[in-house]
């Protein structure tokens, strides 16, 4: 018996070392029944980088895409640098590399493991997570597939082409209008130097085209559209409810829309939007961090645990009040999530705009100009990838072709050029042509009741100044978070501010873009008196000139702006002579204007 015991003394000495082994390390305090502390839990020693830091710089500036984009500089004026992150999650390198006034260069991340560059970023990429090209990152994966964005493209080429004159002016309108697709298949692929010039040739083109229909006022003359309007019909209300199942099932709101659904959210809750925006600064957290290891969610000064969109401010006041309806009905988390009210806002204005367009063509051209309006909004792709992005740029040509259906009453027209132009500022371009239509020889009196519904609906939408105790102060702030920010600010998704990539032989651009500039303001004037006769065509047409001709100088440029001109650009083009196509039931005595403003054929 003793030897047994002795045995098992041993045996026990021997597996108890083995056994604390394989146990793993607490992560917790421990502590006895007294609740003294009697051990703390294991922190693992970090292993150390595996490279240095100048052989992490030396692998980024090594890497193909780095090194052609760092040959347009002076090897001696680069300056680089390098941080390790030993998170057990990201055991990498960031790198980046600065070129005297040029700024950051390039940046980039070194796996530690392998030594690999897991991503590198030139150019715009570097200051633009935007730029660098994302699979659903505006709208969401499905849309962004080309077999579905082809497909709404051929359906709105095959349901509105003249198909008797294939190589008719009418046929090239439309290529135009689909031709934004190849700037944003490069886009997407994150080159930004190829996609932004392909941008301008369908902008001008279309520019060109406006300019024509408005001056001489005829339509494009096309043969009757061989699609009967029964099947146009059919097409145009399925795709309305097709659109409507993707965005709730595949679309993601970016931050446009998220800003919408804070700003609600202030306005709801008696709080100015403008300068209470959710910010990062050195807020507590309230969050984990996310890939790059950055923490989002912080607590406000409200209190709330709120996710950052700290420049979400720099819209108009009716870009918030549009999404209050939706914030009642779905409400806020506080957080950057799903964003219901958001998806609800977007669906409402995209219908508005539907209907709307509807309305102008019936009104104007009859049923059938009614419905092939319709039928070309609900099947365009960039008016879907609005709502698949799920942001404002639908409410603004909301309220434009409201108030082109209301044109010939003055006070509606200008209170809905106000609302357009207080959403997002471009339509304000359009208030000297649409006070002086249809004649400017008219009686100031339409002038009159144009400026009362103008200056009206801007006092309406102002309203949201009086939150403040200090209105004036608040008007200040408006006015530094919106427009002083949006002239000064800088962007690579146009033409015009590429100066600090002169090094890589691109030019500067910024006198041209000064003078379309003026010659842009002089065109908002002009148009308000020539022609002095303006029938409805006419008035689309150069609205939507001014609108195009204002994206063309625009600094910061995107594919969510194209729905801005497209419902005038549509009216202008789709309209055919056969019957008449634009007419209107003025409110002028017979005597002076006649009913029927463009000749037929």
């Amino acid at each position: 018996m003793l030897a047994r015991a002795a045995v098992a003394v041993v045996l026990l000495a021997l597996l108890a070392p083995a056994a604390a082994a394989a146990a793993p390390p607490t992560t917790l305090p421990v502590y006895d029944a007294q609740g003294r502390l009697v051990q703390l839990p294991f922190v693992p020693q970090r292993e150390k980088a595996r490279l240095t830091k100048q052989q992490a710089i030396d692998v980024l500036l090594a890497y193909p895409k780095v090194a052609h984009w760092l040959q347009h500089y002076a090897r001696a004026s680069l300056v680089t640098d390098a941080s390790f992150d030993d998170h057990p999650d990201r055991r990498w390198w960031d790198v980046k590399a600065w070129s005297g006034k040029a700024g950051e260069v390039a940046m980039g991340r070194v796996n530690d493991s392998s030594g690999l560059v897991t991503e590198a970023w030139t150019g715009p990429q570097v200051a633009w997570k935007m730029a660098r090209g994302s699979n659903g990152a505006f709208g969401g994966k499905k849309i962004n597939t080309p077999w579905l964005w082809l497909l709404f493209c051929g359906v709105f080429l095959v349901g509105l082409a003249d198909w008797r004159r294939l190589l008719s002016l009418r046929n090239l309108d439309l290529l135009a209008m689909l031709s934004f697709t190849a700037s944003l298949w490069y886009f997407n692929h994150g080159d930004i130097f190829t996609s932004v010039p392909l941008a301008y040739p369908g902008l001008v083109y279309l520019l060109g085209r406006a300019l024509w229909i408005g001056v001489r006022g005829r339509p494009t003359p096309t043969s009757r559209p061989v699609w009967p309007v029964w099947l146009l019909a059919a097409v145009t209300v399925f795709a309305a409810g097709f659109r409507i199942g993707l965005n709730v099932q595949d679309s993601n709101v970016i931050d446009v829309g998220y800003a919408g659904v804070i700003g609600a959210e202030r306005i709801s809750h008696g709080q100015l939007p403008y300068g209470h925006m959710p910010v990062e600064d050195s807020l507590p957290p309230c969050g984990p961090a996310d890939a790059d290891g950055e923490i989002r969610n912080r607590i406000q000064t409200n209190g709330r645990c709120e996710s950052a969109n700290d420049r979400g401010d720099t819209y108009g006041p009716v870009s918030y009040l549009a999404y209050l309806p939706g914030y009642w009905i779905r409400g806020w988390s506080g957080k950057w999530d799903d964003l219901p009210a958001a998806h609800l806002t977007s669906i409402l204005w995209d219908f508005v705009c539907l209907v709307g367009i509807g309305l102008v063509g019936k009104r104007f051209g009859g049923n059938r100009l009614g419905v092939t309006l319709a039928f070309a909004w609900a099947t365009y792709p960039f008016t879907l990838y609005v709502s698949m992005s799920n942001t404002n740029d639908a409410i603004l040509p909301a309220f434009l072709i409201w108030g082109f259906w209301l044109s010939t009453i003055p006070w509606a027209r200008g209170a809905l050029a106000a609302l357009a132009g207080l959403t997002k500022f471009a339509p304000l371009l359009v208030a000297p042509l649409w006070a002086t239509y249809p004649d400017v020889r008219r009686p100031h009196r339409p002038k009159v009741l144009f400026a009362v519904g103008f200056v009206v609906a801007t006092l309406l939408s102002f309203w949201v100044l009086l939150l403040e105790p200090n209105p004036l102060h608040a008007a200040r702030v408006f006015w530094d978070r919106t427009i002083g920010w949006q002239y000064n600010r800088d962007s690579p998704f146009s033409v015009w501010d590429w100066r600090q990539y002169h090094a890589a032989g691109i030019p500067d651009l910024h006198v041209v873009q000064l003078v379309l500039e003026g010659l842009l303001v002089v065109a908002a004037i002009a148009f308000a008196f020539f022609p002095k006769r303006k029938s409805p065509l006419q008035l689309a047409a150069l609205t939507g000139a001014l609108l195009i001709g204002f994206e063309l100088v625009l600094t910061h440029w995107f594919y969510l702006y194209i729905p801005w001109f497209f419902p005038f650009a549509a009216i202008a083009i789709l309209a055919y002579p056969a019957r008449q196509a634009v007419t209107v039931e003025d409110a002028v005595p017979r005597e002076h204007t006649p009913r029927t403003l463009v000749p037929a054929g």
